[in-house]
Protein backbone atom coordinates (compact mmCIF):
# COMPACT_ATOMS: atom_id res chain seq x y z
CA UNK A 1 0.00 0.00 0.00
CA UNK A 2 3.21 2.35 0.29
CA UNK A 3 3.04 2.99 -3.80
CA UNK A 4 -0.60 3.92 -2.98
CA UNK A 5 0.38 6.69 -0.34
CA UNK A 6 3.16 7.70 -2.72
CA UNK A 7 0.85 8.29 -6.06
CA UNK A 8 -2.03 9.78 -3.70
CA UNK A 9 -0.31 13.25 -3.27
CA UNK A 10 0.61 13.48 -7.49
CA UNK A 11 -2.94 12.63 -7.88
CA UNK A 12 -3.59 15.35 -5.92
CA UNK A 13 -1.83 18.57 -6.76
CA UNK A 14 -2.27 17.52 -10.67
CA UNK A 15 -6.58 17.53 -9.76
CA UNK A 16 -5.63 20.80 -7.93
CA UNK A 17 -4.01 22.63 -11.67
CA UNK A 18 -6.30 20.34 -13.54
CA UNK A 19 -7.46 23.42 -16.18
CA UNK A 20 -10.24 23.47 -18.64
CA UNK A 21 -8.64 23.26 -21.72
CA UNK A 22 -6.92 19.58 -20.09
CA UNK A 23 -10.71 18.33 -19.25
CA UNK A 24 -11.57 19.16 -22.71
CA UNK A 25 -8.59 17.77 -24.64
CA UNK A 26 -9.01 14.55 -22.33
CA UNK A 27 -12.48 14.59 -22.90
CA UNK A 28 -12.17 14.47 -27.03
CA UNK A 29 -8.89 11.78 -26.72
CA UNK A 30 -11.22 9.94 -24.90
CA UNK A 31 -14.38 10.35 -27.61
CA UNK A 32 -12.02 9.48 -30.48
CA UNK A 33 -10.57 5.92 -28.84
CA UNK A 34 -14.68 5.58 -28.42
CA UNK A 35 -15.21 5.83 -32.11
CA UNK A 36 -12.46 3.73 -33.24
CA UNK A 37 -13.39 1.41 -30.92
CA UNK A 38 -17.09 1.30 -32.45
CA UNK A 39 -15.64 1.14 -36.07
CA UNK A 40 -13.62 -1.60 -35.13
CA UNK A 41 -16.98 -2.90 -33.93
CA UNK A 42 -19.49 -1.84 -36.96
CA UNK A 43 -16.84 -3.00 -39.44
CA UNK A 44 -16.11 -6.56 -38.55
CA UNK A 45 -12.66 -5.40 -38.07
CA UNK A 46 -11.61 -7.53 -35.05
CA UNK A 47 -9.27 -9.74 -36.29
CA UNK A 48 -7.47 -7.20 -38.37
CA UNK A 49 -6.90 -5.32 -35.63
CA UNK A 50 -6.26 -8.71 -33.28
CA UNK A 51 -3.45 -8.99 -36.55
CA UNK A 52 -2.17 -4.89 -35.85
CA UNK A 53 -1.53 -5.86 -31.94
CA UNK A 54 0.57 -8.81 -32.79
CA UNK A 55 2.52 -7.00 -35.12
CA UNK A 56 3.22 -4.62 -31.96
CA UNK A 57 3.79 -7.14 -29.10
CA UNK A 58 6.46 -8.68 -31.91
CA UNK A 59 8.00 -5.55 -32.59
CA UNK A 60 8.53 -4.47 -29.35
CA UNK A 61 9.71 -7.85 -28.43
CA UNK A 62 12.30 -7.74 -31.58
CA UNK A 63 13.28 -4.12 -30.10
CA UNK A 64 13.64 -5.03 -26.44
CA UNK A 65 16.17 -8.29 -27.90
CA UNK A 66 17.56 -6.57 -30.43
CA UNK A 67 16.62 -8.30 -33.38
CA UNK A 68 17.34 -5.43 -36.00
CA UNK A 69 15.95 -7.51 -38.91
CA UNK A 70 12.83 -8.59 -37.77
CA UNK A 71 11.93 -5.08 -36.15
CA UNK A 72 12.96 -3.17 -39.73
CA UNK A 73 10.87 -5.97 -41.34
CA UNK A 74 7.74 -5.08 -38.97
CA UNK A 75 8.69 -1.55 -39.45
CA UNK A 76 8.33 -1.07 -43.13
CA UNK A 77 4.78 -3.57 -42.94
CA UNK A 78 3.44 -0.81 -40.51
CA UNK A 79 4.15 1.77 -42.72
CA UNK A 80 3.17 0.17 -46.20
CA UNK A 81 0.47 -1.60 -43.91
CA UNK A 82 -0.98 2.03 -43.19
CA UNK A 83 -2.27 2.09 -46.93
CA UNK A 84 -3.44 -0.98 -47.09
CA UNK A 85 -5.76 -0.19 -44.04
CA UNK A 86 -7.29 3.19 -46.05
CA UNK A 87 -7.65 1.15 -48.78
CA UNK A 88 -9.77 -1.98 -47.12
CA UNK A 89 -11.82 0.38 -45.53
CA UNK A 90 -12.55 3.09 -47.81
CA UNK A 91 -16.25 2.76 -48.12
CA UNK A 92 -16.82 3.15 -43.85
CA UNK A 93 -14.04 5.82 -43.75
CA UNK A 94 -15.73 7.38 -46.80
CA UNK A 95 -19.41 6.98 -44.37
CA UNK A 96 -17.82 8.53 -41.54
CA UNK A 97 -16.26 11.37 -43.05
CA UNK A 98 -19.72 12.03 -45.12
CA UNK A 99 -21.21 12.56 -41.93
CA UNK A 100 -19.24 15.57 -41.01
CA UNK A 101 -20.40 17.50 -43.89
CA UNK A 102 -23.70 16.40 -43.69
CA UNK A 103 -24.21 17.75 -40.47
CA UNK A 104 -25.31 14.04 -39.38
CA UNK A 105 -23.62 14.25 -35.75
CA UNK A 106 -25.87 12.09 -34.09
CA UNK A 107 -24.19 9.58 -35.74
CA UNK A 108 -21.16 10.26 -34.69
CA UNK A 109 -22.26 9.86 -30.90
CA UNK A 110 -23.71 6.32 -32.35
CA UNK A 111 -27.44 7.89 -31.78
CA UNK A 112 -28.59 5.91 -34.33
CA UNK A 113 -31.55 3.37 -32.75
CA UNK A 114 -34.37 3.07 -33.38
CA UNK A 115 -37.48 2.70 -30.80
CA UNK A 116 -38.64 -0.56 -29.33
CA UNK A 117 -42.56 0.99 -31.03
CA UNK A 118 -40.66 1.23 -34.57
CA UNK A 119 -38.87 -1.73 -34.43
CA UNK A 120 -42.19 -3.49 -32.99
CA UNK A 121 -43.87 -2.28 -36.38
CA UNK A 122 -40.91 -3.44 -38.64
CA UNK A 123 -41.22 -6.64 -37.23
CA UNK A 124 -44.85 -7.11 -37.63
CA UNK A 125 -45.00 -5.88 -41.17
CA UNK A 126 -41.74 -8.26 -41.53
CA UNK A 127 -44.09 -11.31 -40.27
CA UNK A 128 -46.97 -10.51 -42.08
CA UNK A 129 -45.30 -10.15 -45.66
CA UNK A 130 -43.28 -13.14 -45.28
CA UNK A 131 -46.76 -14.95 -44.31
CA UNK A 132 -48.23 -13.85 -47.45
CA UNK A 133 -45.32 -14.83 -49.23
CA UNK A 134 -44.50 -18.01 -47.90
CA UNK A 135 -48.52 -19.17 -48.46
CA UNK A 136 -47.98 -17.76 -52.14
CA UNK A 137 -44.32 -19.60 -52.75
CA UNK A 138 -42.78 -16.42 -53.47
CA UNK A 139 -38.67 -16.61 -52.45
CA UNK A 140 -37.50 -13.87 -50.63
CA UNK A 141 -34.76 -13.06 -48.79
CA UNK A 142 -34.75 -10.19 -45.65
CA UNK A 143 -31.38 -8.93 -44.10
CA UNK A 144 -31.68 -7.04 -40.73
CA UNK A 145 -28.42 -5.03 -40.28
CA UNK A 146 -27.26 -4.26 -36.58
CA UNK A 147 -24.40 -3.10 -35.19
CA UNK A 148 -21.69 -4.14 -38.08
CA UNK A 149 -22.61 -2.01 -40.81
CA UNK A 150 -23.45 -3.64 -44.38
CA UNK A 151 -22.70 -0.93 -46.19
CA UNK A 152 -20.30 -2.37 -48.83
CA UNK A 153 -23.66 -4.45 -50.02
CA UNK A 154 -25.27 -1.14 -50.96
CA UNK A 155 -23.69 -0.53 -54.18
CA UNK A 156 -24.67 -4.30 -55.29
CA UNK A 157 -28.30 -2.82 -55.26
CA UNK A 158 -30.57 -0.61 -55.76
CA UNK A 159 -31.10 2.44 -52.85
CA UNK A 160 -35.00 2.46 -51.79
CA UNK A 161 -35.10 4.22 -48.12
CA UNK A 162 -38.51 3.99 -47.34
CA UNK A 163 -40.42 3.23 -44.57
CA UNK A 164 -41.02 -1.26 -43.75
CA UNK A 165 -44.16 -2.29 -44.79
CA UNK A 166 -45.96 -5.63 -46.04
CA UNK A 167 -46.89 -4.19 -49.46
CA UNK A 168 -43.34 -3.20 -50.03
CA UNK A 169 -41.62 -6.05 -49.34
CA UNK A 170 -44.08 -7.94 -51.14
CA UNK A 171 -43.87 -5.77 -54.45
CA UNK A 172 -40.08 -5.83 -54.08
CA UNK A 173 -40.00 -10.06 -54.00
CA UNK A 174 -42.30 -10.01 -56.69
CA UNK A 175 -41.72 -12.66 -59.33
CA UNK A 176 -42.09 -10.59 -62.39
CA UNK A 177 -40.42 -7.17 -60.45
CA UNK A 178 -37.01 -6.39 -61.64
CA UNK A 179 -35.03 -6.49 -57.85
CA UNK A 180 -36.71 -10.35 -56.66
CA UNK A 181 -33.72 -12.07 -57.24
CA UNK A 182 -31.62 -10.32 -55.30
CA UNK A 183 -31.68 -9.65 -51.24
CA UNK A 184 -33.69 -6.67 -49.11
CA UNK A 185 -31.04 -5.06 -46.50
CA UNK A 186 -33.21 -3.12 -43.48
CA UNK A 187 -31.24 -0.74 -41.61
CA UNK A 188 -33.15 0.50 -38.59
CA UNK A 189 -37.11 1.60 -39.83
CA UNK A 190 -36.15 1.76 -43.71
CA UNK A 191 -36.00 -0.79 -46.13
CA UNK A 192 -32.26 0.75 -47.28
CA UNK A 193 -31.30 -0.92 -50.57
CA UNK A 194 -33.13 -3.88 -52.29
CA UNK A 195 -31.70 -6.54 -55.22
CA UNK A 196 -28.62 -6.74 -53.56
CA UNK A 197 -25.97 -9.51 -53.81
CA UNK A 198 -24.80 -11.21 -50.87
CA UNK A 199 -21.66 -13.71 -50.28
CA UNK A 200 -22.69 -17.38 -50.60
CA UNK A 201 -21.72 -19.64 -47.21
CA UNK A 202 -18.76 -21.67 -47.35
CA UNK A 203 -19.67 -24.28 -44.83
CA UNK A 204 -20.19 -27.65 -46.21
CA UNK A 205 -22.18 -29.16 -43.53
CA UNK A 206 -25.69 -27.12 -44.97
CA UNK A 207 -27.93 -29.46 -46.72
CA UNK A 208 -27.37 -30.18 -50.39
CA UNK A 209 -31.34 -29.10 -50.81
CA UNK A 210 -30.24 -25.76 -49.99
CA UNK A 211 -30.58 -23.26 -53.07
CA UNK A 212 -28.27 -20.24 -53.51
CA UNK A 213 -31.31 -18.07 -51.24
CA UNK A 214 -30.52 -19.87 -48.34
CA UNK A 215 -26.57 -19.91 -48.97
CA UNK A 216 -26.41 -16.06 -49.27
CA UNK A 217 -28.74 -16.01 -45.97
CA UNK A 218 -26.59 -17.98 -44.09
CA UNK A 219 -23.56 -16.56 -45.53
CA UNK A 220 -24.02 -12.47 -44.45
CA UNK A 221 -25.01 -14.17 -41.58
CA UNK A 222 -21.21 -15.26 -41.11
CA UNK A 223 -19.30 -12.18 -42.20
CA UNK A 224 -21.75 -10.30 -39.66
CA UNK A 225 -24.22 -10.06 -36.56
CA UNK A 226 -27.23 -9.22 -39.43
CA UNK A 227 -30.13 -11.49 -38.92
CA UNK A 228 -31.37 -12.97 -42.35
CA UNK A 229 -35.13 -13.70 -43.00
CA UNK A 230 -35.30 -16.48 -45.98
CA UNK A 231 -38.75 -17.88 -47.88
CA UNK A 232 -38.18 -20.68 -49.94
CA UNK A 233 -39.42 -20.52 -53.38
CA UNK A 234 -39.85 -23.90 -53.89
CA UNK A 235 -41.45 -25.15 -50.54
CA UNK A 236 -42.48 -21.48 -49.22
CA UNK A 237 -40.90 -22.70 -45.61
CA UNK A 238 -39.62 -19.58 -43.81
CA UNK A 239 -35.95 -19.88 -42.11
CA UNK A 240 -33.92 -17.23 -40.05
CA UNK A 241 -30.31 -17.65 -40.32
CA UNK A 242 -27.89 -15.82 -37.45
CA UNK A 243 -24.14 -16.38 -36.75
CA UNK A 244 -24.31 -18.86 -39.71
CA UNK A 245 -27.23 -20.99 -37.84
CA UNK A 246 -29.90 -21.37 -40.19
CA UNK A 247 -33.16 -22.69 -37.98
CA UNK A 248 -35.70 -23.82 -41.10
CA UNK A 249 -39.60 -23.87 -41.17
CA UNK A 250 -40.66 -21.66 -38.52
CA UNK A 251 -44.16 -20.61 -38.13
CA UNK A 252 -45.25 -17.21 -37.91
CA UNK A 253 -45.03 -16.97 -33.82
CA UNK A 254 -41.33 -18.63 -34.16
CA UNK A 255 -40.45 -16.18 -36.70
CA UNK A 256 -41.99 -13.18 -34.96
CA UNK A 257 -40.76 -14.20 -31.23
CA UNK A 258 -36.90 -15.06 -32.86
CA UNK A 259 -37.03 -11.65 -34.41
CA UNK A 260 -37.81 -9.97 -31.45
CA UNK A 261 -35.23 -11.64 -29.37
CA UNK A 262 -32.64 -10.59 -31.91
CA UNK A 263 -33.69 -7.35 -32.96
CA UNK A 264 -35.25 -6.06 -29.49
CA UNK A 265 -33.40 -5.94 -25.96
CA UNK A 266 -36.61 -5.69 -24.16
CA UNK A 267 -38.71 -8.20 -26.02
CA UNK A 268 -40.93 -9.33 -23.03
CA UNK A 269 -42.76 -5.71 -22.95
CA UNK A 270 -42.69 -5.63 -26.20
CA UNK A 271 -44.22 -8.82 -27.15
CA UNK A 272 -47.63 -7.86 -26.43
CA UNK A 273 -47.40 -4.79 -28.28
CA UNK A 274 -46.06 -5.98 -31.14
CA UNK A 275 -48.65 -9.12 -31.51
CA UNK A 276 -51.60 -6.66 -31.10
CA UNK A 277 -49.86 -4.06 -33.86
CA UNK A 278 -49.74 -7.56 -36.50
CA UNK A 279 -53.52 -8.26 -35.75
CA UNK A 280 -54.18 -4.48 -36.35
CA UNK A 281 -52.54 -4.55 -39.68
CA UNK A 282 -53.87 -8.05 -40.40
CA UNK A 283 -57.79 -7.36 -40.06
CA UNK A 284 -57.03 -3.73 -41.84
CA UNK A 285 -57.96 -5.17 -45.24
CA UNK A 286 -54.61 -5.32 -47.40
CA UNK A 287 -55.13 -6.61 -50.91
CA UNK A 288 -52.54 -8.86 -52.38
CA UNK A 289 -50.23 -7.66 -54.67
Amino acid sequence: MQWLRNILPVLGNYVQNLRVADILDIAIVAFLIYRVLMFVRRTNAKNVTKGIFFLLLVMWVSEFFHLNVINYLIGRTFEMGLIALIVLFQPELRSFLESFGNGEFRHLFGVNRVNTEKMDSVIAQTVMACEEMSRDKIGALIVFEREISLENFFATGTIIRAEVSSQLLRNLFYPKAPLHDGAVIIRGALVECAGCVLPLSANTHLSRDLGTRHRAGVGISEVGDSVTVIVSEETGAISLATAGVLKRNLSRDMLENLLRKELIPDTEKSSKNGTKLLRKNKTGGEGKV
